[in-house]
């Protein structure tokens, strides 16, 4: 609880209870603050807001109708109060943690988990993004990649209450674009690439690109940035970069560099070169483009004083992220690998990361689709995609909203030029078909939901079980019918 005059200059002695930018919270005794987004202008919300709870209204246009018995504050930038407001109220947490925030279009949940699970051996860290929140025992239910900037500042501030002492959080475009994080104070930056997405949002690469790139331009002095020097934008985003920076990278010379790849079905072998010292490294991550991301949480964690002889023996088995490149591995004699991957370029490393471990004369058979209402002309390059790795492709549904997943579908399979396809509405059955058709040695890639337990349809959000879990059930059910064959 705060004094309204501690937040604000000249203001009355009224006790704050909360802060709330969505009207529809019930929040009592709060400050609700008329932030203008994409689709919602906050000062059209009001009287919701103030039926549920607020006494205090932060505005930037005239308002209309005064309530007497409401505090009223007009502002210049209300999400620019909002910011410094949610500092000022739960008492600038993200200061009194080591903050790592980690952007790029892929790459984001890896990179913030293995900080977290590297770094929780020092220190107790905590981790904000699509997967969780998570710090000490407790584990929440995802917001947004980056939540609202009260939500946020209130995690972050039960984060310090809890006595941990940093957090790994996932800085998404749009949390950019719409200054959740403003306010944060971050000690370190991590760019991991940039390709097509949220082209719907931005427009244009050019502005998803400008879009990013502020979030380096605001980095503290003394803080630093970890950029991957491969990506063709990896430098360019840090090129009026006030802090120090460090790169990584396989391609490219870097101050922390992958050389001698051994890419293999269950762990990578690799040389690092860091600085002038090299190091033998060998891990249970998979696939090129997981190194990048074991490459980035190195760095992060090597310049903020950890030893990479330290870290040499915790990369051997480090704990597989639920959904994120997850091998089902219930001694089946096909490999199953469920990924999140949703962007042309993810499903494109995933895709070649299968043709790596994929015998000769074997096949890929993937099973994905295509989010509605989101970004669609990206459709026809994951047919594209598909078209030039895979064997078989089983299109089906991947939050569609109140799209026909058909049509979805069809629009994907208009890159599809030379592989057979077959559309498979429901995603179980879809899974199913997949894992029934594998012959020993195929590979089986599910990708789009990783372990995301839920599927937004036409009427919002409903249960759905996860690929991790339909895929485990439908190869135990062929397990237990093949040893049944045998008996």
């Amino acid at each position: 609880m705060v004094k309204l005059s501690y937040l604000f200059q000249n203001a009355p002695d009224i006790e704050i209870k909360s802060l709330m930018s969505d009207s529809r919270k019930k929040r009592p005794d709060s400050i609700f603050f008329c932030v203008k987004g994409m689709m919602f202008d906050g000062h059209r919300f009001i009287d919701q807001a103030i039926e549920n709870g607020a006494k205090v209204i932060v505005h930037s246009e005239q308002i209309e109708n005064i309530n007497p018995k409401i505090t009223y504050i007009k502002v210049k930038n209300v999400i620019q109060a909002f910011n410094s407001v949610a500092d000022a109220f739960y008492d600038s947490p993200s200061s009194q943690l080591r903050m790592f925030g980690v952007t790029g279009t892929n790459g984001k949940s890896s990179i913030a988990s293995l900080i977290r699970d590297l770094l929780n051996d020092y220190e107790p860290c905590g981790y904000i993004g699509t997967i969780a929140i998570e710090y000490g025992n407790v584990k929440l239910a995802p917001l947004l990649t980056t939540p609202e900037v009260d939500d946020l500042h209130g995690i972050l501030r039960d984060m310090v209450n809890a006595d941990i002492k940093a957090c790994a959080l996932e800085v998404s475009s749009i949390g950019i674009e719409q200054e959740r994080v403003n306010s944060i104070d971050f000690d370190v930056a991590i760019f991991t690439n940039l390709t097509h997405d949220h082209l719907d949002y931005h427009g244009t690469m050019e502005n998803y690109f400008q879009s990013k790139k502020t979030f380096f331009d605001r980095m503290k002095i003394n803080g630093l940035i970890i950029t991957n020097v491969d990506d063709p934008y990896g430098i360019k985003i840090v090129e009026d970069a006030k802090c120090k920076v460090y790169t990584y990278g396989i391609d490219n010379e870097a101050d922390y560099q992958a050389t001698n790849l051994q890419v293999m079905k269950d762990r990578t072998n690799f040389i690092l070169k860091c600085f002038d010292k090299e190091y033998k490294v060998s891990t249970n991550l998979v696939a090129t483009f997981n190194i990048y991301n074991l490459l980035a949480a190195i760095a992060a964690l090597n310049t903020q004083g950890i030893e990479i002889e330290e870290l040499l023996p915790k990369l051997v088995n480090i704990k597989q992220i639920d959904g994120r490149m997850e091998r089902i591995d219930l001694g089946q004699k096909y490999n199953v690998i469920v990924d999140f991957a949703h962007t042309p370029d993810g499903i494109s490393k995933v895709c070649e990361y299968a043709f790596k471990i994929t015998p000769k004369g074997k096949r890929i058979i993937a099973v994905f689709g295509s989010a509605g209402k989101r970004d669609t002309k990206k459709r026809k390059i994951f047919g594209k995609i598909a078209d030039k790795y895979c064997d078989m492709i089983i299109l089906t549904e991947d939050d569609p909203r109140d799209e026909s997943v058909h049509d979805i579908a069809n629009e994907i399979a208009s890159g599809i030029e030379n592989t057979n396809y077959v559309i498979i509405e429901d995603r179980y059955y879809a899974i199913q078909q997949a894992i029934e058709l594998a012959l020993d040695n195929d590979t089986i890639l599910i990708l789009g939901k990783g372990d995301e337990d839920f599927m937004y349809r036409e009427f919002g959000s409903e249960y759905y079980q996860g690929d991790d879990k339909i895929a485990k059930e439908i190869i135990k059910l062929r397990l237990m019918e093949e040893e049944n064959e045998l008996e």
